[in-house]
């Protein structure tokens, strides 16, 4: 067994995923401050800026909101069905989690919880933009009148057929579409005597995407005379200081959604 680091490839994910993003940056820049623009005149007008992924793209809406750094105005959406991964076999293993993400209609069951107004934004994750349900989130949402942003890999989504009935994929289905930028299969680097690829580069820059998209919205609600309360460490502002921002973010959240949640009464 090598040494750890004796690796020639050492380096060669981090440095690839490097390029990612300066290339994101370069190639997506404007498509994400238009997001932000959008985030901002929706959470500055009352709205909700809703967040899907299934699979893995549950990672950025995770990111999103509620953790450090965060601020409420964003409501992540993580069905349990498509996300729970970490049982991989048996019960709620992986095979099903991929069966359910590709069944047509389950998104319209999802969306019937939800009351949306015309202030209001979607983003919908989904590396291959393929898949039924994270597709058929975009299209409804379109259908109730809010504008939605794919978060998407553009070369993944138009390569080979759609699998969707509708013979569409989910940029089809998007105001805006932010491209995460990486290749066919996701995977970045190859191993010599490996016939795949390995390291997947899609969650990095969807983490980059989402974290520009929150520092920017931030900064046009703060120019615009609104200060979020952002989740913070007690070892930055103290426990109390600490307790207090995470209660108001929390109240701030629960007012919002309420008037969101079907039957709720909002």
């Amino acid at each position: 067994m090598s040494a750890a680091g004796s690796s020639p490839l050492a380096g060669r994910w981090t440095a690839a995923a490097h390029g990612l993003l300066e290339r994101l940056m370069t190639e997506q820049g404007n498509a994400i401050s238009q997001a932000a623009q959008w985030c901002f005149e929706s959470i500055s007008n009352d709205g909700v800026v809703h967040l899907f992924g299934s699979g893995h793209s549950r990672i950025p809406i995770e990111e999103m909101f509620p953790r450090y750094g965060s601020f409420p105005g964003f409501n992540p959406i993580g069905e349990l069905s498509m996300t729970f991964h970490t049982q991989i076999v048996g019960a709620n293993g992986q095979r099903q989690a991929m069966f359910i993400e590709r069944v047509e209609g389950l998104a319209d069951q999802i969306l019937d919880n939800w009351i949306f107004k015309s202030q209001d934004l979607l983003f919908v994750f989904s590396v291959n933009g393929k898949s039924a349900v994270p597709l058929e989130m975009a299209r409804g949402a379109r259908k109730a009148g809010i504008k939605t942003i794919a978060i998407t890999s553009v070369t993944q989504n138009k390569d080979g057929k759609p699998t969707h009935s509708s013979g569409t994929t989910l940029i089809d289905h998007a105001d805006l579409v932010i491209d995460l930028c990486t290749p066919i299969g996701d995977a970045l680097i190859d191993i010599p005597g490996l016939e795949t690829r390995v390291g997947p580069g899609s969650s990095v820059t969807a983490i980059a995407i989402v974290n520009e998209i929150k520092v920017q919205t931030a900064d046009l609600l703060v120019r615009s005379g609104y200060l979020p309360p952002v989740l913070t460490s007690s070892s930055v502002v103290g426990s109390e200081k600490s307790k207090a921002l995470f209660d108001s973010a929390y109240a701030e959240h629960a007012r919002r959604i309420s008037s969101r949640m079907r039957g709720a009464g909002g």
